[in-house]
């Protein structure tokens, strides 16, 4: 799902905080750091400012690390651990020299894919409670979670908090308001039914009309969130083909198949996303979204349609690896999860090695296996799905800290906004 944060993540912060409609989709790299940049703190992956993505990159970096037997150095789990509020809340980025204030912004898809990342890497079980503690408590009466508590809910905000309760192990139709509302019910308020061009998509949220229009990164997100699954996702055997249900009263999994059935036919033409081009920009073409692309891979291989995936993919193999590069550890992890989600060798992926290229954002591991855990043989199972290990792995050391906290425990995409 993308949620990916960019130096587009500003402008669509304050967007959605004066609830104007769904923002672009963009792929652009964060902002190089400045004079007025925050000093980048040892255990941060990247180089470029965090101001607006910091806790995102981190987390989507261990989350592509532990998919492919990566353990990260402490170091940078401490700082990632260090970025949380006393109230539970991640901010995107903070000074953590200081503690929270009024003035700390809590976001909804940090903390999200921040309880996520602790839950696959089976660590700081606190981190997770107090975590989803607070994503409970912010929780909208649609159901659903806006970016920043209080705002609007949106599609891809909504899945990764979903995504982080699902792995955290919270049974998501317990998560209600009243009228029965649950975060499945306020995913299904984004979808446009079937039938016209765009139909089985997801909206990012209505315009002030209460239009819905078709956004492919919500789409992305919305399905994975619908199927109860993480930004990490197994590699799982292609089902049949999608299709896109028709009618009212639709279960949770078939507005998800509808989704799977948009992005499937989107890729089928060029083999990738596109988005608009940047305000000013001298190409007023739309450009390929390489880090929407990668998200839409994902999707699809989580609702069983991986074999839909595949131009999606040797495009990303062979037009990706220079973004990545550039985008840092955000779109370096996108492309890993990509890849693993398929079955594609992340290490070899269009000749490049991108596990090697994400370890090298940040401190040296603590550990890595070789080879890759994707990597194709008759021993390899068919699904290393991490849905099912950190899962296993979190109750393992977590069942007497869920029980204390009385909720089980949960968890979730920045679309988007782009990377870093």
């Amino acid at each position: 799902m993308s949620v990916r944060r960019s130096a587009a993540a500003l402008a669509i912060t304050a967007a959605v905080l004066c609830g104007a409609a769904a923002p672009v989709a963009v792929a652009a790299p964060s902002p190089s750091p400045s004079s007025s940049a925050p000093k980048l703190p040892a255990g941060l992956y990247g180089t470029k400012d965090p101001t607006y993505d910091g806790v995102w990159r981190q987390s989507l970096s261990f989350l592509a690390q532990k998919i492919e037997l990566v353990t990260p150095a402490t170091q940078s789990v401490d700082w990632l651990v260090g970025q949380q509020c006393a109230s539970g809340a991640f901010a995107a980025y903070r000074d953590a020299s200081k503690p929270c204030d009024a003035k700390t912004v809590a976001d909804t898809n940090a903390t999200g894919v921040a309880v996520q990342a602790m839950v696959e890497l089976a660590m700081h079980g606190e981190v997770v409670a107090n975590g989803v503690s607070w994503l409970k408590s912010v929780q909208n009466d649609d159901g659903g979670w806006g970016y920043n508590p209080g705002s609007p809910s949106d599609a891809n905000s909504t899945a990764v908090v979903t995504g982080a309760l699902a792995r955290a192990g919270v049974p998501l139709a317990d998560i209600t308001k009243p009228g029965g509302k649950t975060p499945y019910t306020a995913l299904q308020s984004f979808a446009l039914p079937c039938g016209g061009e765009d139909g089985g998509a997801f909206a990012y949220q209505p315009d002030k009309d209460g239009k819905l229009t078709a956004n492919a990164d919500a789409t992305a997100a919305a399905v994975i969130g619908a199927m109860g699954k993480g930004l990490a996702s197994g590699n799982s055997n292609a089902v049949k083909a999608p299709v896109c249900h028709k009618g009212t009263g639709l279960t949770t999994e078939q507005s998800a198949q509808n989704g799977a059935y948009y992005l499937a036919k989107t890729l089928a033409g060029s083999g990738y996303l596109e988005s608009a081009p940047m305000p000013g920009a001298e190409d007023s073409e739309p450009q390929p979204d390489f880090g929407n692309t990668a998200d839409a891979v994902v999707a699809l291989a989580a609702s069983g349609h991986k074999d839909k995936a595949a131009g999606a993919v040797a495009y990303l193999e062979k037009h990706a690896q220079g973004w990545a590069k550039e985008g840092g550890p955000a779109a370096t992890a996108q492309l890993v999860l990509a890849a693993h989600a398929t079955g594609i060798q992340a290490r070899d992926f269009g000749g490049v090695d991108l596990v090697a290229q994400l370890n090298a954002t940040g401190p040296a591991p603590a550990a890595t296996a070789v080879p890759s855990p994707t990597a194709t043989s008759p021993s390899a199972p068919a699904d290393t799905s991490s849905d099912d290990e950190g899962l296993g792995l979190w109750w393992i050391i977590g069942i007497g800290l869920a029980f204390g906290a009385g909720i089980g425990f949960l968890l979730s995409g920045r679309r988007k906004n782009q990377q870093l």
